[in-house]
Formats: C-alpha cells, sequence, structure tokens
C-alpha cells in the first residue's frame, strides 16, 4: 500500500492509486481545534503549527495545507488588511489605487510583513508530518493579487488600459515565482496557485491576461521537481479548459463547477482535478451522514484515476470536527467504528433476522441512503432488477446509516464501508456495484442452498 504522501503526489501526476486520497482543507478552521481566534491564528507561528498538527491528529488526511491565507503576500506589499475572529483577513486598501505605482512596490522576501512567522511554521510542518503527507503551499494568484493591488478598477482598465493591466500582472507573476521559491525551499511537496478572482473573468481575457503569467508560473515550479494545483472557486465552469492550458498538474474547484465536467475537460489535457465538497450546506450545517453522502458521491464521480478528495475550499472555521471525521472514516474504510464510537446508538438495538430458518434468501443493503447517495441509488437498482427473477424466494431491505437503526444493523452485519451487500448475513459486494447477471447468480445461489437445505 502506498503511503499518504504518494498517494497524493501520485493522484496528483494523473496516475491510477489503490485509494482515493483526502486532502482537507483546513485554514482558519485550524484556529477553532486548538481554541483560539482566525487573527491569533493568522499571526503566530505556534499557533499555525500547532493547528496544522491538530488537523493531522484529528483528520487523518493524505494532505494538508501548512497555510490557507490569500492575504500574506499582499499584506506584504503595503496592503492594509482586517483581521477577523471566524475568518481569514481581509484586504481593506489597495496600494495602486492611494497613488502608489508599480515601481513603488517591491517583491516580497522572507523578511517581509508575515513571511518570517509563515516560512517558519512550514519549515516546522514540513520537518514534522512532510515525511508522512504531502503538504501544500499556497500562493496568491497573480489576478487576485493584482486585484489586491489595484481593486476593482481592474476590470475597466482591462478594457481601457489593458497595458497597465498587463505590466501589474507580470509584477505579481514575479511575486507568485518568488512567494513559490520560498515554500518550496521551506519544504512543500505541491504548491498551489489560488486565483479565485479569475472566476469573474471570461474565457478571451482569462486567456490574454492570467494564462501566459499562469503557465510560467507552473513552469517554474516543475523545473523544481514539485507539483503543482491550480485553485480555483465560483463559477468558473467557462474558465475550466483555460486554466487546462496552463499545464498544471491539478486543479481544484468548488461546489459551482458540476465535478462531472471538470473529470471530462482535465482528461483531455491529462490533468488531474479535485474537489468539491459542498463547504456550508454540507460540512459546515449538515451531518455526518450528510458529509459522508457528499464524499461518496464526489468519489463515485472521481474515480481511482487523477482524483484528490476535498473540500470546495477553505473550511469555515466551525465546521463541526464529526462532520470531518465521519469523511475520513468513509475514505479509510472505518465507517462502522466512526459510527460506533459517537454515541449515535444510545437506547438502539436490531436484531438480525435467523437466516438459517427463514424460508426466503434475505438481501440486506447497507447504504447511507439511496434517494441522495448515487452509488447506493446504483446498488438498490441492481438488487431491485436481480431479485425479480425470485419472486417470494426473496425479500431485500435498505438499511440507511443515516437513521440509528440503520446504523446498528450495519455494526450487527459487520459491515465496515458503504454501500455494501448482504445476502443471508453475509457480506458480498462492498462498496462495488455488482452486474446485475452477476448479482443474479449470487442470488439464485443462496436459493438453491437454502432450498437444498430445507428439504
Amino acid at each position: 500500500m502506498a503511503s499518504p504522501k504518494e498517494l497524493v503526489l501520485s493522484a496528483l501526476q494523473n496516475k491510477e492509486v489503490e485509494r482515493i486520497p483526502w486532502v482537507p482543507f483546513v485554514g482558519c478552521h485550524a484556529a477553532s481545534l486548538i481554541g483560539v481566534t482566525a487573527e491569533e491564528y493568522f499571526k503566530s507561528k505556534e499557533n499555525i503549527v500547532k493547528g496544522v498538527l491538530k488537523a493531522y491528529e484529528l483528520y487523518n488526511p493524505d494532505g494538508l495545507p501548512a497555510l490557507f491565507d490569500l492575504q500574506v503576500e499582499a499584506e506584504a506589499m503595503g496592503c492594509k488588511l482586517v483581521y477577523a475572529a471566524e475568518n481569514p483577513p481581509a484586504v481593506a486598501s489597495h496600494p495602486l489605487e492611494e497613488g502608489k505605482t508599480i515601481k513603488d512596490l517591491k517583491i516580497p522576501g522572507p523578511n517581509d510583513g508575515r513571511f518570517p512567522i509563515v516560512l517558519d511554521a512550514m519549515k516546522e510542518i514540513c520537518e514534522k508530518i512532510g515525511d508522512k503527507i504531502a503538504i501544500y503551499g499556497l500562493v496568491t494568484g497573480p489576478f487576485t493579487l493584482a486585484l489586491h493591488l489595484l481593486g476593482t478598477d481592474i476590470f475597466y482598465k482591462m478594457i481601457d488600459e489593458p497595458e497597465e493591466v498587463h505590466e501589474l500582472l507580470d509584477f505579481c507573476k514575479e511575486v507568485a515565482i518568488n512567494t513559490a521559491s520560498m515554500y518550496m525551499d521551506a519544504g512543500v511537496d505541491i504548491i498551489a496557485l489560488v486565483d479565485p478572482m479569475t472566476s469573474q473573468i471570461s474565457p478571451d481575457n482569462f486567456a490574454e491576461f492570467v494564462s501566459p503569467r499562469a503557465t510560467e508560473i507552473f513552469e517554474y515550479v516543475r523545473s523544481k521537481g514539485k507539483g503543482s494545483s491550480f485553485f480555483v472557486c465560483g463559477n468558473a465552469k467557462k474558465n475550466i479548459e483555460e486554466m487546462c492550458r496552463c499545464k498544471p498538474d491539478n486543479i481544484s474547484i468548488d461546489e459551482n463547477i458540476p465535478l462531472e465536467y471538470v473529470k471530462e475537460v482535465c482528461s483531455k489535457y491529462g490533468v488531474s482535478f479535485g474537489g468539491n465538497i459542498k463547504l456550508t450546506v454540507t460540512m459546515l450545517f449538515g451531518t455526518p451522514a450528510d458529509n459522508m453522502n457528499d464524499a461518496k458521491n464526489c468519489m463515485e464521480i472521481g474515480g481511482n484515476k487523477g482524483y484528490i478528495l476535498s473540500p470546495g475550499c477553505d473550511m469555515p472555521f466551525s465546521t463541526p470536527p464529526e462532520n470531518v471525521k465521519a469523511i475520513t472514516s468513509l475514505v479509510h474504510g472505518e465507517v462502522a467504528e466512526f459510527l460506533e464510537s459517537s454515541n449515535l446508538l444510545e437506547g438502539i438495538t436490531f436484531n438480525l433476522p435467523d437466516y438459517k430458518n427463514e424460508k426466503q434468501v434475505v438481501i440486506d443493503v447497507v447504504t447511507l441512503d439511496s434517494e441522495s447517495c448515487a452509488p447506493c441509488q446504483y446498488m438498490m437498482e441492481a438488487v431491485i432488477e436481480a431479485a425479480k427473477d425470485f419472486g417470494d424466494k426473496v425479500r431485500y431491505q435498505e438499511h440507511k446509516v443515516k437513521n440509528k437503526e440503520g446504523v446498528a444493523c450495519m455494526l450487527a452485519l459487520g459491515v465496515s464501508n458503504i454501500p455494501t451487500i448482504c445476502i443471508d448475513g453475509e457480506i458480498k459486494y462492498v462498496s462495488i456495484i455488482p452486474d446485475v447477471e452477476e448479482l443474479r447468480s449470487s442470488i439464485r445461489e443462496a436459493v438453491e442452498k437454502k432450498s437444498a437445505a430445507m428439504q
């Protein structure tokens, strides 16, 4: 079995892996795990290290970002930030809007702004867990950084003064390359170029203003022997193809873009992809079952070649840890252990049928919920179709682990992952939807065995 780090790096390179890797994008959420505010977290090397190590301990990930903060470069170049208790800092001023010129700005180095804190934290994180999991270094993309420096005037100047925007983006490209260099020297395995504001521009504008710079950044990262990913959020579906043409190793997207579409486009270019568990509806406000359901659907679409399971973006500060642990249990095939340890079954008992003395063959299908989980739906459909030929010699029942009785049944059957088909109490198909003919053959065998035993 490949190590967690090897799984991420192989999937990043669009290779087939034995298990889908899991990279929770823990940013300000790490602050909540160690009981500090987001502001206290982002301003302290000790807190950053402590928070990432706590996420590693709780969530058994295959990779983690060392930091999720897209304002580090901007702050080091003179942008004022507003810090918050439960969110990453926000840019509140734009130097180029306030009279400064590009010539007044300098590419920040290791001693500017919060870079000393960030780099020291990265080094320690890489030293402590970098041999076990893949560590991501997040670099602000050139378009988003340009917007931090210039403000929303950039959208008008792209039309009226494109030469000025090109000059600014060339400068921001150099900042990104320098930041990537510092992060790689600190020990990170993967440089993620995070450019969320590109969702606001057309493919033509992306190709003109973003693509040449992003391509050069990825070429630089590749020349250093490191992996790369292009992060975008928002409805950037129209720009996925342009992102692929920039030749990153990987593209990571959020819930605004269908994962099926991203897989289709990325496969044409040999680019791996990641995402896109819903951040608020699922991770922040959902139940553990909701999180397993969302992750299961993503994994079914993503498959075992060139796919990395992750949230759509930086996880919200107050994301319940149990929701993240539920996803971890699904990834590692430890759903039963998670459900048993989560105290869901107080006062609940489930008595299995006496399979040997039952006249019918009993098929138990353990699912999240076939009405909302695509793999579970297709497994139930296979059972229904395969059982048609046997009339009243067979009965089947779905056990949904989103309710307590379903969890109790799962544990009683000894099922460790979902969806699973059991025939007369024997586990037959685990997370694999059988061909209807194959399933029909298994049912026929059970029916014949039971008929023989009753004679």
